[in-house]
């Protein structure tokens, strides 16, 4: 548990240790007062039974109704209504039954008067702690305002306001829900909605705000960023619910706004019933799995409780990494951290001899669009070659459910990357139909945050001052974080039928010269965009979907269904441009034709030696 929580969890305990404590100092006191101090035996009994049970009932009911749970902030007014409504409660309790069972000359009056006192005590005992902790914290925490005043907002402001080394004080929060304006949480006062941002900041002082929404959209995210970004205000971002470990918020959580949070962030509900029937209890096999989605991959499946888990790469410092984010070491020395190429067929027949696998998620691939294209060969037998070897295997071997990773390059494919994954969605499509069991592939875009992709060697130009390299001003493509795609994956395994390519909803299409610009705000340095040209076989705007293919709906939202033609492996050979030979030769002569295409599309647009100097957000 964290010092924060701990922390919290002591004030708790604290309260209720206080709380009982006034019950007992308030019966002995007044009963004492009303006798001048001369306490007889008998009456002392009552007492001490009158108090016991009035602290016993304290804590059972503080803990019943989340008085001690953190139901609200400590001596708010929300918290002092709650404990007066639990110490009136009691007070009546023990009016009636002292009534009934208190022996005769104990002064009753006394019973009407305790539960006043108590509650002053109580009271007192609060707002004196509220103010020493308030003057007791650090001089040097920074004044913010927090963006939601939901649970989320409200854990935040617990947190912060009875942490003396906090190094941020909240001065207010915003909020779009009209119902929350003027509430307090944790002392601080909603101010409004986003339209009180700025204003707020500026009287305030503030140049820091804290978006505590773990739900929100990346929509809702882009709105908020373009206030703040107006408002000249530094963002901390909580991050998704999922991320969040136990559901508790701590300081640790926030970061700083990137650009994951304003193209990511998608709220995906899944069927856990349905992902635990197929994973809960079964051996599973992630190809892959020392690559960035394999990996990620690997983890989420973890969760669900599978009988053995095995992870198989050709790279071992991926499979170190891997191992070491979901078990907490990476010895590499265990039967289910497998080394291993799909490329071997000798190799990969004994891992599932071994292993047996019921599932098998196929992640293993080669992606990187320019560099196949200067060796087609290689994305042949990796993406095409490689996925019949798994597949093959997985059919000897009886494998349940099989779940291909593949890429919207595959649809309308025009480079290698493109072709050869079509291809493996085309065998796919065959054992699906040979086996008539659950075998499909999942389609999707690109995903942030991966090794190579787009936003990590931004990062890297920004680091190195620059320039940042677009291919060109109007490229767009859809964009997914690696969870999000992996757990709409995981769900698309569930819910598929055999042969089916599995189709993810991206969302909206994302300029690539947009998220440049904002990176290089971000980052506060004047850097240039040089524009590079469109590479060979790249397309200016990836589609989803290829124009012959009828996308249809299916149980969850964000997941379409389409077919693909079965591609038997007997013809492979046949299909022109599926094997090495044809493959290597079209991909020369689409590389001409390409080039001439690019000239003529560069010289309009007017690209050759451009370089934008901090281009305008």
């Amino acid at each position: 548990m964290s010092s924060q929580w701990t922390r919290v969890g002591l004030l708790r305990g604290g309260l209720a240790a206080w709380d009982a404590l006034a019950w007992a100092i308030a019966s002995v006191a007044l009963v004492i007062a009303r006798y001048n101090f001369d306490l007889s035996q008998e009456y002392s009994q009552v007492v001490l039974k009158y108090a016991a049970a009035a602290m016993a009932m304290q804590i059972a009911f503080g803990f019943l109704l989340k008085l001690y749970r953190g139901r609200h902030s400590v001596a708010s007014f929300e918290e002092a209504g709650l404990l007066a409504l639990i110490v009136l409660g009691i007070g009546v309790i023990l009016v009636i039954v002292f009534a009934l069972f208190a022996p005769i000359g104990y002064p009753r009056v006394v019973t009407f008067t305790v539960p006043f006192a108590a509650l002053i005590i109580m009271l007192a005992g609060r707002f004196l702690f509220r103010t020493v902790t308030r003057h007791s914290g650090s001089k040097q925490a920074e004044p913010v305002i927090v963006y939601g005043a939901g649970n989320a907002g409200a854990q935040l402001g617990r947190l912060l306001e009875f942490d003396p080394d906090a190094p941020f004080e909240i001065v207010g929060f915003i909020d779009d829900d009209p119902s929350k304006r003027n509430l307090h949480l944790s002392g601080a006062r909603v101010l409004g909605g986003r339209e009180k941002l700025a204003a707020e900041a500026a009287r305030h002082g503030v140049s820091t705000v804290i978006v505590a929404l773990p739900t929100a959209d990346r929509s809702l995210m882009r709105d908020i960023s373009a206030v703040a970004d107006e408002a000249g205000l530094n963002v901390l971002v909580m991050p998704p619910t999922r991320d969040i470990v136990g559901g508790k918020v701590q300081l640790s959580n926030l970061h700083q706004l990137d650009v994951t949070d304003l193209l990511g962030r998608a709220q995906i509900h899944t069927n856990l019933s349905e992902i635990s029937d197929y994973l809960q209890g079964r051996v599973v096999l992630v190809t892959g799995a020392g690559g960035s989605i394999g990996s990620e991959l690997a983890r989420q499946v973890h969760r669900f409780g599978p009988k053995e888990l095995v992870m198989l790469d050709r790279d071992e410092s991926g499979l170190h990494g891997t191992q070491l984010t979901i078990f907490n070491q990476g010895l590499l020395d265990t039967p289910n951290m497998v080394l291993c190429d799909i490329r071997d067929v000798e190799a990969l027949d004994k891992v599932f001899a071994e292993h047996r696998p019921e599932v098998v998620f196929h992640a293993a691939a080669l992606k990187h669009l320019p560099m196949l294209e200067q060796y087609p060969l290689e994305g042949w037998k990796t993406n095409t070659l490689g996925t019949l070897n798994v597949l093959r295997a997985a059919e000897k071997y009886g494998v349940d459910r099989f779940v291909n990773i593949s890429t919207d390059k595959a649809a309308d494919a025009t480079s290698v990357l493109g072709k050869t994954k079509r291809l493996a969605e085309e065998l796919t499509a065959h054992f699906a139909q040979k086996t008539g069991k659950t075998w499909v592939s999942v389609r999707f875009g690109n995903v942030l945050g991966s090794r190579g992709s787009m936003l990590h060697t931004f990062t890297r130009q920004i680091e190195a001052g620059g320039p940042l390299t677009v291919t060109h001003p109007d490229i767009t493509r859809y964009f997914m974080t690696i969870p999000e795609a992996c757990e709409l994956t995981i769900q698309a395994g569930a819910i598929g039928e055999p042969a089916d390519v599995m189709v993810l909803d991206m969302g909206e299409p994302v300029r690539i010269l947009d998220v440049a610009k904002g990176l290089i705000a971000r980052s506060g340095k004047d850097i240039d965009i040089v524009f590079t040209g469109l590479r060979p076989n790249e397309k200016m705007h990836e589609v989803l979907f290829s124009d012959d293919e009828e996308r249809t709906s299916t149980s969850h939202e964000l997941v379409y269904r389409v077919t693909v033609p079965p591609l038997d492996p007997a013809e492979l050979d046949t299909v022109d441009g599926s094997n090495p030979e044809s493959m290597a030769a079209l991909t020369q002569q689409q590389h001409a034709a390409d080039a001439a295409r690019r000239a003529v599309e560069e010289a309009e647009a007017g690209l050759d030696g451009i370089v934008l100097q901090r281009p305008e957000a």
